[in-house]
């Protein structure tokens, strides 16, 4: 197998002061890419600014001849990820690489939460997310190439006490992946998901010490680089941690179809076991293989024909 590089390639790393980006802007400085290193420089509940731990990033990413340049914007104010983006097309020429990191946390229980802290958390996964992908959507088309690596997590694709407004906006990032690869893989711009189990600021309290060691930010970055070459997949949830890599997939049970009395809520209920069963589950390419799943298998218990699509 060939060596993985990015000579030529320019990439966008948000929340690379720290933890898992900046060993991500890193690894991919080491292979040839050139770097802009956004952070903010906030406290993990995203309080407080500064721009010094980008600057060290680009600091070290030099020292090892490398190519980068330190931005401060917020990912969360449109205007300012605009701005990045222009700086980064002014200095490099183009981007060809989105890796969304950056994140903060406010854990609370649903209980006890403050819709301020659920929406500040979406804000700033979610909608930061948003505004660097949209800021570099035309320009990635235009140019025909582009790699995008949407951040999720365990607690939004399984769940976790405490974590409701993280939980969502991790989740939310399945829904827009779904739908940037069918918009985006025609002109070769590939997204896929990124669910990385690290210590870091954020879960560094977490873990025995013994643990802490083994689940380093380096052994997730081979995952996103592999995520963000040439020969990327697309649509594609990587689990990774402690040197450990699996993908994620949601597949739709057969199900079943009811029509008369049995088209009740009891008749779900009667028939919940089969609903649930594994047997026959598949994988959905898009929205309308549901729709049609559902019209055949009605308009088959109902002795329906149906016209065979050319």
């Amino acid at each position: 197998m060939s060596e993985v590089r990015f000579d030529g390639r320019v990439a966008i790393v948000t929340g690379a002061g720290v933890g898992l980006g900046r060993s991500h802007a890193l690894g991919l400085a080491a292979r040839g890419a050139k770097v802009v290193v956004n952070d903010l420089g906030t406290a993990t509940d995203g309080t407080g600014s500064g721009s010094d731990a980008a600057r060290a990033v680009v600091d070290e990413i030099r020292a090892n001849g490398g190519k980068a340049i330190a931005n401060g914007a917020n990912v969360a104010d449109a205007e300012q990820v605009q701005a990045m983006v222009d700086q980064a097309i002014a200095e490099f020429g183009h981007v060809d690489i989105l890796v969304n990191n950056a994140g903060i946390l406010r854990d609370k229980t649903f209980a006890k939460m403050t819709l301020d802290d659920f929406k500040v958390v979406v804000d700033v996964h979610l909608m930061g997310t948003v505004n660097c992908t949209h800021a570099l959507w035309r320009h990635m088309l235009e140019r025909e190439y582009g790699r995008i690596v949407l951040t999720t997590s365990s607690s939004g694709l399984y769940g976790n006490f405490g974590q409701s407004n993280y939980g969502a906006a991790k989740a939310s990032m399945l829904g827009l992946m779904n739908v940037l690869h069918h918009e985006g893989s025609r002109k070769n711009v590939r997204t896929n998901l990124l669910a990385p189990t690290a210590t870091t600021r954020m879960t560094e309290e977490l873990f025995p010490p013994a643990v802490k060691d083994l689940l380093k930010p380096e052994t997730i970055t081979p995952g996103l680089l592999a995520l963000v070459s040439e020969d990327a997949p697309s649509r594609m949830i990587l689990g990774a941690g402690g040197g450990c890599f699996a993908e994620t997939k949601i597949y739709e049970t057969r199900g079943v179809a009811l029509m008369g009395d049995d088209l009740s809520p009891e008749g779900v209920l009667a028939n919940m076991g089969t609903i649930r069963s594994e047997d026959g589950q598949t994988l959905m390419a898009g929205a309308f293989d549901q729709t049609n799943k559902y019209i055949q298998m009605a308009a088959e218990l109902r002795g329906i024909p149906l016209e065979a699509k050319e």
